[in-house]
């Protein structure tokens, strides 16, 4: 089991935070995986999977760095940078932090991931190049055409998470965020699921990054003790998958009968109320505009099919016994395929 050790001060300056170059980095995983965890994601890799190895078969170095860097067990250090955090970043400036690694430092992380010497077509100095040019290619190509809707869904889920974080409190909000990861108590939050050392982060930057590809993953900058790399200490970050329908292609079949009795938009907004969800969610996965999407919640309301409460500064939405009875009923409930 790997663990980190988070004093109170560090978890209090916890930060939810958007990362452009974390999505593109999730796309490139989904990518280089080739398989779809729902039908959104089988949807965009039809789109693009093609067009990804087209590009890798023309270019073996890059096609042994990826296969490298994305190992089975941890990713190089390189490629997946802590997310910047402050103000809004660009991309293309949080692209900078692999594109100017050091190629020790690139042919170090490779090492480790690897578990071993380096293959000869990877013993270059240009390889922090080819990784930036590539997650370009990705970012540009696959993500960027999608990214304010992939933006909106990302802000939709950190609300979500902090209004959750209001009321519940930390353990609540950070149990299974990802795969393995839970509050342990005291001052201790399990990660991972597997074997590895506790990590210190007393007076550490912790910083939680929601990514719509069903990816995660782990990273930190730490201070060198080796003289490989000059970077600031202290910086840690969760990636993690949106939860639910956000992790989705934003709708999921409505039962045609449900359309029938209460209309399309209300019977999809009804559908989407499995969980409990703010209007800013729901204008994100519905792309109707707020004033339609509040008047159909108010009209569910009033047919005690939908009610709301508060939590924070935020209110959710969801259904009543009386919604999930009809939602159930015309195949709407969540385990409807």
């Amino acid at each position: 089991m790997s663990w980190w050790r988070v004093d109170a001060d560090t978890l209090a300056g916890g930060r939810f935070v958007t990362s452009p170059l974390a999505e593109t980095l999730a796309g490139l995983k989904t990518l280089h995986r080739g398989g779809g965890a729902h039908p959104g994601e089988r949807h965009w890799l039809a789109a693009h999977l093609a067009g990804y190895r087209e590009r890798l078969a023309a270019d073996p170095v890059t096609a042994a760095l990826v296969g490298a860097a994305l190992g089975r067990h941890w990713n190089a250090t390189f490629l997946t940078p802590t997310p910047l955090g402050d103000g809004d970043p660009t991309f293309a400036e949080e692209l900078e932090q692999v594109r100017g690694t050091p190629p020790a430092v690139v042919r170090a992380d490779l090492a480790e991931t690897l578990g071993g010497a380096l293959p000869g077509p990877l013993r270059r100095d240009d390889l922090a190049a080819r990784a930036a040019d590539l997650l370009e290619w990705v970012w540009t190509e696959t993500v960027l055409p999608s990214w304010p809707r992939r933006r909106r869904i990302i802000e939709a889920d950190v609300l979500a998470r902090t209004a959750r974080l209001g009321s519940q409190g930390w353990a609540a909000t950070l149990d299974d965020l990802r795969p393995g990861m839970r509050w342990l108590g005291a001052d201790r939050l399990r990660v991972t699921g597997g074997d590895g050392p506790p990590l210190e982060l007393s007076g550490a930057r912790l910083m939680f990054v929601p990514v719509t590809p069903a990816q995660s993953w782990v990273c930190w900058d730490v201070p060198a003790v080796d003289g490989r790399r000059t970077l600031p200490g202290g910086r840690y970050a969760v990636v993690y998958p949106c939860a639910g329908v956000l992790a989705e292609d934003g709708r999921r079949p409505v039962p045609t009968a449900l359309a029938a009795l209460l209309g399309s938009a209300r019977a999809e907004l009804l559908t989407l109320l499995d969980t409990p969800k703010t209007t800013t969610q729901l204008v994100a996965l519905t792309g109707r505009p707020l004033g339609a999407v509040g008047r159909h919640l108010r009209i569910l309301r009033e047919a005690r099919l939908a009610e709301r409460r508060r939590a924070g500064r935020v209110v959710l939405y969801h259904r009543t016994a009386a919604g999930r009875v009809l939602a159930d009923a015309q195949g709407a409930g969540p385990g409807a395929p």
